[in-house]
């Protein structure tokens, strides 16, 4: 009884997380150009990858990852997945390695529990619950990558408004953008460490010799924000044209401002309605307790003046 009760809940998990993934995909392809382009770019460094990792496929976790890309849509999916973990402000170099090597053990310890459970049960059963749970050991990472992404997003676009800011006054005492954006990136860095790192990592990029306006896509699309595109493209257009850079971001530093006041006030008129199950549930739950005892009481009561006559 146990292990089918067992088997139907890691079952419906399984279900729950297919739909959550297909709608957490449907909802983050909000550029379907911009999608395009990254996918034609990450598509034409394959080769180059691939090659990269064959030479170095002799090198602890490196050929690891040779030996993941050899399986059938390995590839695709450290791509994929390489791509979260640079969305979710984790870059360093073994990142991929080591998160992989966590997604086949959690899958591994899950799969051994599964069978102590179910060591008794027929072997269609077995086989089932075993499908579930190689599925569910490769989507429940993944969403907590998707939520470790929603939170850095949402740093970097709370901390997007006053870094601005900062960033216009800074420019008005004559410095270049460059080196603005250097000394934003260390007075922010103990306030603001993600949106600091961020801003450094661009001006690195340019100080190697990219191009101010491949730096900034880059940004753009390691962050995934549009309040970072319209920032990016608004930067790029004041260079081109020799418009006050200074200005431009005052003002907008005042609409990032205002977009998250409005984003403030939309989560205090969320809140109410948020709130609006628990507080039935609990008032339900508050009734149960109080009137239960007396009712069970009143029944017994009943019963012995009935036993009684």
């Amino acid at each position: 009884m146990l292990t089918d009760l067992l088997f139907f809940l890691i079952t419906g998990a399984t279900l729950s997380l297919l739909i959550w993934t297909g709608l957490e995909l449907f909802r983050n392809q909000e550029d379907p150009l911009g999608d395009r382009l990254e996918g034609l770019q990450s598509q034409a460094m394959v080769v180059a990858a691939r090659a990269a990792r064959r030479k170095r496929a002799g090198r602890g976790l490196d050929g690891f990852l040779y030996l993941v890309g050899l399986f059938p849509g390995g590839d695709d999916w450290m791509r994929g997945t390489e791509k979260l973990l640079n969305q979710a402000g984790v870059r360093r170099k073994q990142a991929l390695a080591v998160y992989t090597i966590l997604v086949i053990l959690f899958t591994l310890s899950l799969a051994a529990g599964l069978i102590y459970l179910q060591r008794n049960s027929p072997p269609t059963s077995l086989i089932g619950g075993l499908a579930a749970v190689l599925i569910l050991g490769f989507i429940l990472p993944k969403q907590v990558l998707y939520r470790m992404v929603r939170r850095y997003r949402r740093k970097l676009q709370e901390a997007l408004p006053d870094t601005v800011d900062l960033l216009g006054i800074v420019l008005g005492t004559g410095l270049s953008l460059d080196q603005a954006m250097m000394r934003v990136s260390e007075e922010m860095d103990y306030i603001y460490p993600e949106l600091a790192n961020e801003f450094a990592t661009v001006v690195m990029q340019v100080r190697a010799g990219q191009e101010r306006g491949t730096a900034f896509n880059q940004f753009v699309r390691r962050t995934g924000i549009e309040d970072i595109k319209s920032l990016a493209a608004m930067i790029i257009q004041s260079e081109k044209f020799g418009t006050s850079m200074a200005q431009a971001l005052k003002v907008y530093a005042d609409a990032l401002r205002t977009r998250r006041r409005l984003r403030a006030d939309a989560a205090v008129g969320k809140a109410g309605i948020k709130m609006l199950f628990p507080t039935v549930l609990f008032i339900l739950v508050l009734f149960v307790i109080t009137l239960v005892p007396g009712m069970l009481s009143a029944v017994r009561d009943l019963k012995l003046l009935g036993g009684g006559r």
